[in-house]
């Protein structure tokens, strides 16, 4: 099963499931109206409607569970509506979840950086679904890919754009660096991860940190996804005013950028240990025009 199975990573890891020729159920909030989100070869596999917001006690997953011998959660949400809370989505379902995975294989896809002191509910609602998914009885895997590349993603399509901007504007704190992704390369892993023999592998071993063969700066990726060779030139934003942009973002949703971007930015996104070599079975591709940067 296939948690957020029409989103930006979920679509991606349902194609890399029906090439392995696994037997696919697709988790989404409307089941009846995602056929335009799937690749066309997954439109006649079952659905199930999954409400991750209300869905936080073990009793609500139980049934549907163990009608399924793996589970891939790619569910995440970028801003709150309603009910659909950070703390319900992140944490509380996900715990929720693991629990209900008991013996079973479940893999959680997260994001890399929530360890460092952060003040977005974001990032912090993430790593408690983290820490919750380590405390449980299933026999899990924690994915952390680092920025994800490709078609069909609200922020990866937003930098597409930019990168084509005659300026590059960039908030002065943007010091990290990331290893920018290929996201169909993840559904692959995520069904590498979710097919893998049951291991006694220590925790450390279970959480699978992904990302592509080059270190940038936002600035140098931004110049690889460039289509013209001519670089843009930089235009700085004052700490102050990307600050307050992220909340003005966040409140109106204007675009991708958010508070827990901002504070992402300011620290590197980079795997401690890259490991989608090990799981891709090859070395994983470069992204933009001049990755190599």
């Amino acid at each position: 099963m296939i948690l957020g199975g029409s989103g930006f990573i979920g679509r991606h890891a349902v194609a890399a499931a029906l090439a392995r020729g696994l037997d696919v159920t697709i988790g989404s909030r409307h089941p009846r109206r995602i056929d335009h989100k799937l690749p066309a070869i997954a439109r006649d596999r079952p659905r199930i409607a999954v409400h991750m917001e209300r869905m936080n006690s073990e009793e609500h997953w139980r049934d549907i569970v163990r009608k399924h011998d793996a589970v891939i959660n790619c569910v995440g949400i970028l801003r709150q509506r309603g009910r659909e809370t950070y703390e319900a989505v992140h944490h509380r379902a996900v715990a929720a979840l693991a629990r209900a995975c008991r013996e079973r294989r479940l893999v959680h896809v997260s994001a890399l950086g929530l360890e460092a002191p952060a003040r977005s509910r974001f990032l912090t609602s993430k790593r408690r679904g983290e820490v919750a998914l380590m405390d449980s009885p299933a026999d899990w895997y924690l994915v952390r890919p680092s920025l994800l590349d490709g078609h069909g993603g609200f922020g990866a399509e937003w930098l597409q754009r930019v990168a084509q901007w005659p300026v590059h504007p960039l908030p002065n704190a943007a010091r990290g660096r990331i290893a920018a992704f290929d996201v169909s390369e993840l559904g692959e892993c995520l069904c590498a991860l979710a097919t893998a023999p049951r291991t006694d592998a220590a925790a450390d071993e279970r959480i699978v940190e992904l990302g592509g063969p080059h270190s940038l700066s936002l600035l140098e990726y931004l110049r690889a996804l460039r289509r013209s060779p001519s670089p843009a030139p930089l235009l700085p934003i004052p700490d102050w005013l990307a600050r307050l942009t992220s909340h003005v973002c966040d409140v109106l949703h204007l675009t991708p950028f958010s508070f827990g971007h901002w504070e992402l930015l300011q620290r590197d996104n980079l795997p401690s240990r890259n490991r989608a070599a090990e799981w891709l079975g090859r070395e994983p591709a470069s992204v933009g025009r001049n990755s190599a940067l």
